[in-house]
């Protein structure tokens, strides 16, 4: 199942576990297929480091560089802008190019969306349990 994780699953994977890191540990194992541009990576690495100056002590379930070398790198040509925050069209634009059935999110404005085109945006919960 082709899939596009937004920043905050991620985030939330790699330092609190829990859902997010039960769909991380989904990826690393191939059993899912997920697609992220070149903009979505430096957006979670620029989150994991604020994380990491944020939160010193905290331990890593799950380094970036394994998640990453886990999903499939495009460079979308696509182009929405129906996103309350601008920031979010670049998960939407992968996915349409990607041509995913789900996006993974916990960010409220990329949930209101709820559907574009045939890409549903889930949380992560309601993402494991259509599985």
């Amino acid at each position: 199942m082709k899939i596009v994780i937004d920043t905050n699953v991620v985030a939330s994977a790699i330092f609190f576990g829990g859902k997010p890191r039960e769909l991380l540990e989904m990826l690393v194992s191939k059993e899912l297929e997920a697609y992220a541009s070149s903009e979505i990576v430096d957006e979670y690495r620029e989150t994991v480091e604020e994380l990491q100056d944020r939160y010193p002590g905290k331990s890593i379930a799950i380094p970036l560089t394994l998640i990453v070398s886990a999903m499939k790198i495009i460079e979308p040509s696509s182009h929405v802008d129906v996103c309350r925050d601008p920031d979010d069209n670049k998960f939407i634009e992968c996915a349409c190019d990607a041509k995913c059935v789900y996006i993974v999110s916990g960010d409220k404005d990329l949930l209101s969306v709820g559907k574009y085109k045939n890409i549903k945006i889930v949380t992560v919960a309601d993402f494991l349990s259509s599985l």
